[in-house]
């Protein structure tokens, strides 16, 4: 059995799902987009300039994703999102830093819990929404 995060990019979202992927590979080590597929002239869910189905990885963690140009009762939610852990600081700090200065919003800022507020997960926490409304933990691992 195999499980992927399945990424749909709709309403506002809708015809950003390239950028995404490009910027998402562009900043994770180690990653690569694998396929795109593009909506077929006159087929139902989309044009020819959006995605049917990608698949790309970061850091070796596979990814899909599409595009669709109905109308849906739905989006992108903070109530999923995708958690990055590691043991390097600087790396986490870089990753959250290019998604927050990339047009992200801040929902908790990286910083050190320990004390008062303490997560007690790690060392190190953040949690910020990239322009495409995908939601992104960052942990700084012990």
């Amino acid at each position: 059995m195999t499980t992927t995060t399945f990424l749909t990019f709709v309403g506002d979202q809708c015809g950003k799902a390239e950028e995404a992927i490009q910027f998402y590979v562009s900043i994770f080590p180690n990653s690569e987009v694998k396929s795109i597929t593009k909506y077929a002239e006159g087929k139902p869910g989309g044009t020819p300039e959006l995605i049917k189905h990608g698949v790309f990885s970061l850091n070796g963690t596979e990814y899909m994703v599409s595009e669709s140009s109905y109308n849906h009762a739905w989006s992108f939610s903070p109530a999923v999102s995708l958690f990055v852990s590691d043991n390097s600081e600087t790396l986490i700090q870089s990753l959250f830093e290019k998604i927050e200065s990339h047009g992200g919003q801040v929902m908790v800022p990286l910083d050190d819990y320990k004390g008062e507020g303490d997560y007690g997960f790690g060392k190190k926490f953040g949690w910020v929404q990239d322009k495409y409304g995908v939601s992104w933990q960052f942990l700084v691992t012990e």
